[in-house]
């Protein structure tokens, strides 16, 4: 039987593979490029301003957040002193340590600080700065409880519930979740080594190569009129749910017992939904699949080597817009590998 529903698994993911990509690769329009600094987090405002951060998973980043100027120039983000922490230097509420995601919300822009740079360890709370994006400046700073994060841990991912005021964040190295309450400030973990945040495998196949990790709960993507937070391993083939109301109010038991799973899909990164469509990367398949979560329908929505890990996602007036963080293709020095943004009109 196992056998059976392995073969069953492996004809689905040759079938979603082989579908032709809805978005032909001259279409995939770039955005902009930086040369030896991996970008994965990428967010665009209501008014179009673009927002990338780079983490800190070695020495010399030369930024930790940035703005995408119209001319394509990335300036730092609210400024070059935010921006100045290096290695051994005190972790201050007034520097970015080591930064994952970007998301703008609103009229606000919030940053999430692993404060695990390198992989090294948290060497302090990790926390979300959020900015006043009219003014650029720091207006609030959201700090994980003790309780919500282990030393081994890296938050890496975040949304947020402006119907609820809430974050949902996941941790893809200590498998689970972080939930925020706005009001009070006060954060929680649920699904702790949870079979639904633990990583499926230790490794992926990409264009014929093995890329050997262990990355647990890390794609996160919210539905807020219907109160449902769908999250994915990355080093997995589940989509998984959970009711954000049972989120917040429940217990661990109820929150265990609410958990559902979704359908299978192909390895992903970030995602992201609107409208009922979630977009993931296909990361074995160089594609951005599309799911259609109301019929239960998949396709292709793009493929090729404009598609180099799609990381994170950003929907901005008509277009998707995902960093490719080449994290496959990494190994040793960077300075001469170009990481880029592109985008897709839907």
């Amino acid at each position: 039987m196992k056998k059976l529903i392995l073969l069953a698994f492996i004809i689905l993911f040759q079938n979603v593979s082989s579908q032709a990509p809805l978005v032909a690769q001259s279409a995939i329009e770039k955005v902009t490029a930086f040369k030896g600094q991996q970008v994965t987090g990428i967010s665009l405002s209501e008014s179009g301003r673009i927002f990338a951060n780079f983490p800190r998973w070695r020495e010399n980043v030369k930024h930790a957040v940035v703005e995408i100027g119209k001319d394509s120039n990335a300036l730092a983000y609210p400024d070059k002193k935010w921006n100045s922490w290096k290695p051994g230097m005190k972790d201050m509420d007034s520097v970015f340590v080591a930064v994952q995601s970007v998301i703008a919300s609103e009229d606000e822009l919030f940053v999430l600080d692993t404060r695990n740079p390198q992989f090294q360890g948290v060497i302090n709370n990790p926390r979300i700065f959020v900015f006043d994006m009219n003014s650029n400046q720091l207006k609030h700073i959201y700090e994980l409880g003790k309780e919500s994060f282990y030393r081994d841990s890296y938050i890496n991912d975040l949304r947020i519930d402006r119907l609820n005021d809430h974050i949902y964040l996941t941790d893809s190295n200590h498998a689970g979740l972080v939930i925020i309450d706005m009001t009070t400030g006060k954060s929680k973990r649920a699904l702790t080594d949870h079979a639904s945040t633990m990583s499926e495998t230790n490794e992926l196949t990409i264009n014929g190569e093995k890329y050997t990790n262990t990355i647990h709960s890390d794609g996160i993507a919210l539905d807020e009129t219907e109160g449902m937070l769908y999250y994915h391993t990355l080093t997995g083939y589940t989509l998984y749910a959970v009711p954000t109301k049972i989120l917040r109010e429940g217990s661990k038991i109820e929150i265990e017992n609410s958990v559902k799973v979704i359908r299978k899909t192909t390895a992903p990164d970030g995602m992201i939904l609107k409208d009922s469509m979630l977009y993931m990367a296909d990361l074995e398949n160089n594609a951005i699949m599309r799911y259609d979560l109301k019929k239960g329908t998949s396709e292709v929505l793009a493929q090729g080597d404009k598609i180099r890990w799609a990381d994170t996602f950003s929907i901005h007036d008509g277009y998707l817009y995902y960093t490719n963080s080449r994290i496959n293709e990494v190994s040793g020095d960077i300075s001469n590998m170009e990481f880029s943004i592109y985008r897709i009109r839907l």
